[in-house]
C-alpha cells in the first residue's frame, strides 16, 4: 500500500510560507542594557511577540540563568529550578513524579523547557498565563522549593552580588518579586532547541532514511481509511516544526484517553471550572522526547514504545475524550467498538525512528544554558 501524507505536506508548505513571508525585526535599544533578538531557526513562527514589559536583554538573560541555578531560592538551600529541569535530560529530571525539598513528592512529571517562547499557557493544567508567572510558582509551592517569595527577595537583596546584577538588568538594585520572574522568564525563553536531525532535514542538510521518512509522514498524517490514507495521528496535537500543542487559547490541551471517567484527574478543568475540560492536559513539545522519559503528566509510561502502544491499542473511553482521537483510526471503527489506530509493527517502528530524529545534542550541551556557578 502506498503511504500518503497530505496533512504533513500541508503543514510543511504552510510553515515554509510563513517563514518566507515574515521575519522577526530586532527591537531598538532604549536603555544602557540593550534589547537583544531571540535567536531561533527562521522557520519557527515569527508572529509571537516578546512581552512589551519584559524585552530580552543580555543582562536580564545572564541574571535569569544565575537564578535558574540558584539554590538560595529553596527553603533549605538544597534545590534550584535546575534540580527538576536538568540540561542533560532536555530540562526534565528523569523521575516519574518530581520531588521537592526534603524529598516531598509532587503530583506531576517535570516538563521539558524547550522552545517556551511559542507556548501561551504553562504547567500541565495551564494555570499560568505567562512565563513570568510560571517562573515564580515553584519557588513558593510547598511541594517544590517551599520558600515564601518575600523571603526569596530578602535573600537575594542581602547577597553581595545580586543587587548589582538586578541594577544592570532592570535599572534598580531594589529587588522585587516581579524582577525575579522577569529574569527567569528571559533565560528560559533562550532555551531554544532547533538543531536536531529533523531541523537538519528541514534545512536540506541531511536526508532521512526510508524508515525515518515513513515515520515522519505517519506522524503528521491523520488517518482516513475510506481514502486508504494511513497515519499515526501524532501531528494533530503536536503541531508543525515545533511539534508542540496549539498556542491559541486553550486548544493545546487534550484528553488523550489515559483513564475512564471514574479515574480522570481534573486537569484543565481545575483552571477553567468547566466539566468539558476534565482530563485535559497540555500537549508538550516532542523535541528531545527520547531524552525526557518517563512520559505523560503523571509519568506512567517508561518508554516511547509504551506511549505508542497506548495510542494504538489502549485508549480509554471517557466523556471528554478528544475528538482528534475519537476520529482517528486506520481501519473503519464499528459503533461501540474501542478506538484503535491499528498501526502495523513496521509503522510503529518507523514513528519511533522519527521521534529519535528530534533529539538535539547541541541543546543539551550548550554552555550558554549550563550552571554558571560551576
Amino acid at each position: 500500500m502506498r503511504y500518503q501524507a497530505p496533512c504533513f505536506m500541508g503543514t510543511v508548505l504552510l510553515c515554509l510560507l510563513m517563514w518566507a513571508c515574515s521575519k522577526e525585526e530586532p527591537e531598538e535599544p532604549s536603555t544602557p542594557n540593550p534589547v537583544i533578538t531571540l535567536e531561533h531557526p527562521e522557520y519557527f513562527p515569527n508572529d509571537v511577540p516578546m512581552p512589551a514589559n519584559n524585552p530580552l536583554t543580555e543582562e536580564g538573560v545572564a541574571l535569569g540563568r544565575m537564578l535558574f541555578y540558584e539554590k538560595q531560592l529553596s527553603i533549605d538551600g538544597t534545590m534550584a529550578c535546575a534540580s527538576c529541569h536538568q540540561q542533560a535530560k532536555a530540562f526534565t529530571d528523569g523521575k516519574k513524579i518530581s520531588t521537592g525539598v526534603n524529598g516531598t513528592p509532587g503530583d506531576k512529571n517535570a516538563m521539558s523547557l524547550a522552545n517556551l517562547h511559542w507556548t501561551s499557557r504553562f504547567f500541565w493544567d495551564g494555570r499560568a498565563a505567562s512565563l513570568e508567572e510560571q517562573a515564580l510558582q515553584p519557588i513558593e509551592d510547598h511541594r517544590e522549593m517551599n520558600l515564601p517569595i518575600a523571603e526569596a527577595v530578602a535573600r537575594l537583596q542581602a547577597d553581595e552580588n545580586y543587587p548589582e546584577r538586578f541594577e544592570k538588568a532592570f535599572g534598580s538594585n531594589q529587588i522585587t518579586e516581579t524582577m525575579i520572574g522577569k529574569a527567569l522568564a528571559q533565560f528560559m525563553r533562550t532555551l531554544i532547541s532547533g538543531d536536531s536531525r529533523f531541523d537538519q532535514w528541514i534545512r536540506g542538510e541531511v536526508e532521512f532514511t526510508e524508515q525515518e521518512q515513513l515515520g515522519m509522514e505517519l506522524f503528521f498524517t491523520h488517518p482516513e481509511p475510506s481514502l486508504h490514507i494511513r497515519g499515526g495521528n501524532c501531528g494533530d496535537c503536536h503541531l508543525g516544526f515545533l511539534t508542540s500543542g496549539d498556542r491559541n487559547n486553550l486548544l493545546g490541551f487534550h484528553n488523550n484517553g489515559l483513564d475512564q471517567d471514574a479515574y480522570l484527574e481534573e486537569g484543565l478543568a481545575a483552571v477553567t471550572g468547566l466539566p468539558k475540560d476534565k482530563g485535559k492536559f497540555k500537549a508538550p513539545t516532542l523535541r528531545n522526547i527520547a531524552l525526557t522519559a518517563p512520559y505523560m503528566h503523571d509519568g506512567r509510561f517508561e518508554t516511547l514504545t509504551e506511549v505508542l502502544e497506548h495510542y494504538d491499542e489502549h485508549i480509554q473511553m471517557n466523556s471528554t475524550l478528544d475528538i482528534l482521537i475519537l476520529e482517528a483510526s486506520n481501519e473503519t471503527i464499528a459503533p461501540g467498538e474501542n478506538i484503535k489506530l491499528y498501526l502495523t509493527d513496521g509503522e510503529k517502528e518507523a514513528i519511533l525512528s522519527f521521534l529519535h530524529t528530534l533529539t538535539d545534542e547541541k541543546f543539551i550541551t550548550n554552555p550558554k544554558f549550563s550552571d554558571p556557578f560551576n
